[in-house]
């Protein structure tokens, strides 16, 4: 028998039979590791652990906890969902069905006169979990692309026959198992046996493609995990989840709301919500000005002609708002994209030497997307956002060090907020793919190579993902956690070489002659509206002192004690302190309720014994009575606290 070597993640290196599969080299090392093994990687590709083997490869074997494990699991468990649909409603017809971060979807167009609701989703559990104990094999097959035109013509399925346009013939595999056959790349589970707990949580609609021109598909939402535990664990993070949700908490501490007659995906700002954004505006402006930014303003339209020249409506034209026509002829403006091109201008706008860089411009620029109505959710997809955006403008032998400054700045803002879990990520160019990008390779490779310098030196774990550069430059992401576990990608850095050669930016350099300068695109927060709603469901709305828009309520007894209350209102606005007072006649207990639903950190008690004695009773949300004090030494303790929490952060 024919021998190849496997090697091993540790280095060592084994030799098997031609033909071996991942599931019998686990099992070479302990049936244990074979019975919670869900996939391979071999050869950097993620594979089904029964696909055979039969040349020298690389292996990686994935249990439970690895994000291809899960992968997998979910995958199969998005055919295993539409076996059961296609047993329960014969004619349905199947779009896409992926894994996505927790769980997978899969879009469905029922046949006329169906509609698949909420209340069929146990039906539908209750099919897959009958499915998944017979242990139904997952099996993978080759197939050329008049077969696969063939088999989904006779069923029907134009949806299939669309994708199957648009692939490779000799690339094409269908996924069988029981009497369902899909589409699909794959990797799969070698069997259902391991999908032991089954949930489908939602029913949404999906354009097909993500066109809204396209027929609106049903996309059902599910999750499975290989105990009921794993599934109890997860609904209650979800129970935890639907509390934090931002928009819920948005509501109920009134920061911000939408409009239809405003618009869908364009939010405004309530009082405390404006408070809240302003102080974390106020917050970066402090730390950009210690690190040389000037702030600059710019208008939120633009000539096309701008955006045609950064490339922009090019690569985002078709999501962008459809032009404004002006009354002159031919005259036509955007509402703008993004800033970068407006600071480009500025830049422009007046010779430089190259004693004059590196130049810092930084703007809370609002910018413009035409987001599709049903990829809006909240503050975290919207059609207008603020990006705290700032570019720097450098010479090349400046780079590197401008570059790890931004990444000083980030690593300051998430230690002020608490966000203790992050992960970088370095985003390249597809190298198979470059038509998706400008600017000569050349450039490209200097920018890259800046990049993955820059975070060796700072010593920062990186994971390198190719295909999610920006079209100007790569870039690095900064991916956070929150309080419960979820990833969401907040402050980006991205080298461009490119945007200055296409504004034909110049500095004069040392030896006296024209140079280009490099441009670094930068924002800490990503966008102010993602910021806040990752922060709102970070924090649950329970926002450190200094941030908070509303520090402190002080609350009279009665009537008789409101003019007592508002002395000591005065006093802490003085202090610039935010502050509001009760005077409602309403119980003294309601309030103090109404004051905890706030979230607010402190409430100040006021009466007969408090103006008596001159002083004042303090309770702090979730702690309680703190007892009397001096307003004096209250606010003291006030200010050291924001002090500790703020001031000594940057």
């Amino acid at each position: 028998m024919e021998k190849i070597k496997i090697k091993f993640p540790d280095g060592n290196v084994k030799e098997f039979d031609k033909g071996i599969t991942s599931l019998e080299v686990a099992k070479s090392i302990s049936s244990r590791l074979a019975n919670e093994v869900l996939a391979a990687t071999v050869n950097k590709e993620i594979w089904d652990l029964t696909r055979p083997i039969n040349s020298d490869a690389s292996i990686v074997l994935h249990k439970w906890d690895d994000v291809e494990a899960k992968h997998t699991f979910w995958h199969s468990s998005a055919h295993l969902m539409a076996e059961a649909l296609e047993s329960l409603y014969p004619g349905i017809k199947f779009g896409i069905g992926p894994s996505i971060e927790n769980g997978f979807y899969y879009d469905v167009d029922p046949k006329e006169g169906i509609t698949i609701t909420e209340s069929d989703l146990p039906k539908i559990e209750t099919k897959m979990a009958e499915l998944a104990g017979q242990n139904e094999h997952y099996s993978r097959k080759e197939v050329s692309k008049v077969d696969a035109l063939k088999y989904f013509e006779q069923k029907g399925e134009e949806y299939k026959l669309e994708l199957i346009q648009g692939l490779e013939d000799g690339k094409i595999t269908f996924y069988s198992q029981g009497n369902f056959t899909d589409l699909c790349r794959g990797p799969h589970l070698p069997d259902t046996s391991p999908i032991k707990a089954i949930k489908l949580l939602s029913i949404a609609g999906a354009y097909w493609r993500g066109d809204e021109h396209n027929k609106q598909l049903t996309r059902i939402y599910g999750i499975t995990f290989p105990k009921k535990k794993m599934l109890d664990d997860y609904l209650i993070f979800l129970e935890e989840a639907k509390k934090r949700d931002h928009r819920k908490l948005g509501k109920e501490l009134e920061l911000f709301t939408f409009s239809s007659k405003v618009g869908q995906g364009l939010p405004l700002w309530l009082p405390k919500g404006a408070m809240l954004r302003s102080r974390l505006e106020n917050f970066l402006k402090e730390v950009q000005a210690k690190y040389g930014y000037d702030q600059v303003i710019t208008p939120h339209i633009g000539q096309k002609e701008l955006y045609i020249t950064s490339g922009h409506y090019e690569k985002y034209g078709k999501d962008s708002f459809q032009p404004i026509h002006t009354p002159a002829e031919g005259e036509e403006f955007l509402l703008k994209p993004m800033n970068c091109p407006h600071h480009c201008e500025i830049y422009k706008s007046k010779p430089h030497s190259y004693k004059d860089l590196p130049l810092r411009y930084a703007e809370f620029g609002t910018v413009y997307r035409y987001e599709q109505s049903g990829e809006l959710h909240g503050l975290t997809r919207v059609r207008g956002f603020t990006q705290d955006d700032a570019h720097i403008f450098c010479r090349p032998d400046q780079l590197k060090e401008e570059f790890i400054k931004v990444i000083d700045i980030i690593l300051l803002i998430f230690k002020a907020l608490d966000f203790k879990e992050f992960t970088t990520q370095i985003s390249l160019r597809d190298p198979n793919d470059k038509t998706k990008y400008i600017g000569t390779d050349e450039n490209w490779e200097k920018a890259e190579r800046a990049i993955i310098e820059a975070t060796e030196e700072k010593g920062i774990d990186t994971v390198v993902e190719y295909g999610e550069a920006a079209f100007y430059g790569p870039k690095l992401d900064f991916m956070v956690k929150d309080a419960l576990g979820r990833k969401w990608q907040l402050g980006t850095i991205q080298v461009d070489y490119n945007l200055p050669e296409s504004f034909e930016l110049e500095y004069v350099g040392s030896d006296n002659q024209k140079h280009r300068p490099i441009m670094i695109h930068r924002a800490p927060f990503g966008s102010m509206e993602r910021f806040v709603a990752v922060l709102i469901e970070h924090t649950a709305g329970e926002f450190p002192l200094w941030l908070n828009p509303k520090q402190v309520v002080v609350i009279p007894v009665s009537e008789k004690f409101n003019d007592y209350a508002k002395k000591i209102l005065d006093s802490l606005k003085e202090k610039n302190i935010s502050a509001e007072m009760d005077e409602r006649n309403e119980k003294i207990g309601y309030k103090i309720r109404e004051g905890e639903v706030q979230k607010i950190p402190y409430m100040i008690i006021v009466g007969e014994k408090e103006q008596a004695a001159g002083n004042i009773s303090v309770r702090k949300h979730k702690k309680g009575d703190l007892g009397s004090l001096s307003l004096s030494d209250f606010i003291d303790n006030i200010e050291v606290e924001i002090k500790n929490k703020y001031y000594t952060t940057n």
